[in-house]
């Protein structure tokens, strides 16, 4: 890369929350049988090639519970200009999907064997996608298959 197209460190892209930092707890009121609303999120330096975002919120740590990674949060179609998403909002013409909890948007943390992590990861993608809503993960995962750009994480950790 050319020192003029070197980008500086604050332009990587990155996924953040004012309520939580990365690796901590996510607050009480996000779980899902206290106020179920999603944690605010800060998105910065979108690829200039991304033509939508796709955001997954998910725990892996319910395997054992559960017997598969439970999804907490499907969207996608998200703005790439959207910098901030608002507690409990969706982003203006984002589209959401089916969580495993077996409902369009937002499930929060619920975990009932001790904390667990739940990812966010959010996808830049070089596509718009044409994915009917209330899709699931593995839905989207097929769609995005080859056109991710670029790719962030956020964690957090949530305890009954």
């Amino acid at each position: 890369m050319a020192p003029d197209e070197q980008r500086d460190a604050s332009d990587e892209f990155a996924l953040r929350s004012p309520a939580f930092d990365d690796g901590t707890e996510i607050p009480r009121q996000y779980g899902y049988t206290k106020q179920n609303r999603s944690p605010p999120l800060e998105i910065s330096g979108v690829p200039a090639d991304a033509a939508s975002l796709a955001l997954v919120m998910d725990d892996p740590d319910a395997m054992k519970p559960a017997g598969k990674v439970w999804d907490h949060w499907v969207v996608w179609n998200i703005d790439p200009d959207t910098t901030d998403i608002a507690d409990g909002d969706v982003p203006a013409g984002a589209v959401e999907g089916t969580n495993s909890y077996g409902s369009r948007g937002y499930g929060g943390p619920n975990p009932p064997d001790g904390e667990h992590t739940y990812r966010f990861a959010l996808y830049a993608l070089d596509t718009e996608l044409d994915l009917e809503p209330g899709a699931t993960k593995a839905h989207l995962e097929r769609f995005i298959d080859g056109h991710v750009v670029a790719e962030t994480r956020l964690t957090g950790t949530y305890a009954p």
